[in-house]
């Protein structure tokens, strides 16, 4: 601050000092805040990026990275965290952690019921297996083998360890999973988005639906640099016409990693604004949006908004589904993902596939005493003989007999 001749830390955007969290006055007024929120009537709470707010007690220079390894899951947060929880009595209310590049075992300790501190975690390795050499600005297709690692080893860890993990694929900062697991510019739209909706409601953990999942919304894919608005994918434009990049190449970056993506109005009808407002949004509304709107897809008995209300009524009756234990499966094919939940005498047996090819999923013998649940096809269903099969992005589920919806 020039007129202070001081400094201040901003993580993130400038005008968004980091607080002082080993400040106890600090600690006791936000405390307030969110008890202030609560007599209010306000059941859940959700803290960004939460496992940033305890710093170390030295700064010293990172010669090898960014920085985020001195402030990431900082030497009280734990601490800090908790103590909230309690002043605020927030203990028995939902509450959901944003966890920025952290770890498996710091998760289960944030959302370990014994640790009294959240209820949940979200984090984000999952989606960053398009990122080339770990660098978000470098687009490449998804690693599908890694995203398989990666969920196996989430799902599998989080419920070793007592913890829960909050199951999503959209949220405000992110680019549309429609889009980034898609390969075909498109041709797949409506079975890619099935497949993640029921990914959502059969894996452990609590599921979260972003605006414009249940409609299957895909990225804008804005025509110019001037139609985004985020400050960051501004900033980060500049960044790379400064290495020397191309204008058509720093657009073709922008469309696939922009946080304006999953910030596009929601079309809510097919008007010229879509029915979010009579004004002229803030963001751009793309022509597509207007077949893909609310109400369109309220008034088709087959649409993706009428099957997230099927899961969600599914997942609400079955134990398997919101307390079963969880298994990945040995697949066939590189671009297969499978695993089964089992509670009690009840097992369910998820089949995906994230390609646009035939792919052989799993042995049949894993769905030996399942039969399959027909109403979510996809795709015409491939007859089980010795393996289970796939048509491109088939998602194919398999459940004990009285577990049909």
């Amino acid at each position: 601050m020039p007129k202070l001749k001081r400094w201040y830390l901003h993580l993130f955007d400038r005008t968004q000092a980091d607080l002082n969290w080993d400040n106890p006055a600090v600690r006791r007024e936000v405390a307030e805040v969110v008890r202030w929120w609560k007599r209010r009537g306000v059941a859940g709470f959700r803290f960004d990026v939460v496992n940033l707010i305890s710093k170390p007690e030295h700064w010293i220079s990172d010669d090898s990275g960014d920085g985020r390894r001195f402030y990431t899951d900082g030497p009280h947060v734990h601490d800090y965290i908790a103590e909230l929880v309690d002043r605020a009595g927030i203990g028995e209310d939902l509450t959901v952690g944003e966890m920025s590049s952290t770890s498996l075992e710091e998760c289960v300790r944030y959302s370990n019921p014994q640790s009294h501190e959240l209820a949940m975690t979200f984090n984000f390795h999952h989606l960053k297996v398009d990122y080339a050499d770990g660098d978000k600005w470098a687009v490449c297709a998804p690693d599908i083998p890694r995203l398989r690692e990666l969920l196996s080893t989430w799902q599998q860890g989080m419920a070793a360890g007592g913890g829960c993990q909050a199951l999503f694929w959209n949220n405000h900062d992110q680019p549309r999973a429609l889009t980034r697991f898609d390969t075909t510019g498109g041709a797949y739209r409506d079975q890619i988005a099935r497949m993640l909706a029921v990914v959502t409601f059969t894996m452990r953990g609590v599921p979260f639906i972003y605006q414009g999942d249940e409609l299957g919304l895909p990225d804008p894919c804005y025509g110019s640099l001037s139609d985004y608005r985020d400050v960051e994918s501004l900033n980060y434009a500049r960044i790379l016409r400064e290495r020397g990049m191309s204008d058509d190449d720093i657009l073709a970056v922008i469309q696939a990693r922009s946080r304006d993506n999953g910030r596009v109005p929601v079309p809510w009808d097919d008007t010229a604004t879509c029915g979010f407002s009579e004004a002229t949004p803030w963001l751009a509304i793309p022509p597509s949006f207007r077949q893909l709107n609310a109400a369109a897809a309220r008034r088709d008995p087959t649409s993706l908004w009428h099957l997230y209300r099927d899961l969600i009524r599914w997942r609400k009756r079955h134990r398997v589904l919101t307390e079963g234990d969880v298994r990945f499966l040995p697949v066939r094919d590189a671009d297969v993902i499978a695993y089964e939940r089992t509670h009690g005498t009840h097992r369910v047996v998820v089949v995906t596939s994230w390609c646009a090819r035939q792919a052989t999923g799993i042995d049949a013998a894993e769905v030996d005493d399942l039969s399959e649940i027909t109403a979510w096809a996809t795709a015409p269903l491939a007859a089980v003989t010795e393996t289970v099969d796939l048509a491109p992005y088939q998602v194919r589920v398999f459940a004990t007999a009285s577990l049909h919806p």
